[in-house]
């Protein structure tokens, strides 16, 4: 994304990245009397609840420059590249939510120890689930020289 240009941000702009990272429209919904501004807001991860106003008309006018970095930092809280990467791309912006780990099957202990004693590096075991070490040590049984 570095060093590409990108047009100046624009209501519409600002709608489509709220409605791909899936924001919530609180206020302004279509079939409403436009009265307020549209009005989304974005539950984070950790509780923290950001939102956003569009100005109406939504259309394709273009904000201010500095107004446009204040929504950016203040409401969004994303960079420019991550806005961009979302409104063009569809590329949701990170935000910081813990990574769920993988459940694997831990390797059984006896398992563990023929693959050490077999020449097998720790650091290769312990990418391996137990079904995997399993294979492993029959691929090396069967092959009848250690490791492969």
């Amino acid at each position: 994304m570095a060093g590409r240009k990108h047009p100046p941000a624009t209501r519409e702009h600002h709608d489509s990245f709220c409605t791909t990272e899936q924001w919530e429209l609180k206020r302004g919904a279509t079939g409403q009397p436009v009265r307020h501004h549209r009005t989304y807001i974005l539950r984070l991860w950790d509780g923290r609840v950001l939102r956003t106003r569009l100005s109406r008309p939504v259309d394709g006018s273009e904000y201010p420059a500095s107004m446009w970095a204040h929504i950016l930092r203040a409401q969004l809280e994303v960079d420019t590249a991550s806005f961009w990467a979302c409104v063009e791309d569809q590329v949701l912006p990170d935000r910081g939510a813990p990574k769920p780990r993988t459940a694997r099957k831990p390797i059984p202990l006896h398992l563990y120890r023929e693959l050490t004693r077999l020449g097998v590096p720790e650091s290769e075991i312990a990418e391996l689930d137990a079904a995997g070490a399993a294979n492993r040590y029959a691929a090396i049984l069967a092959a009848g020289d250690g490791v492969e």
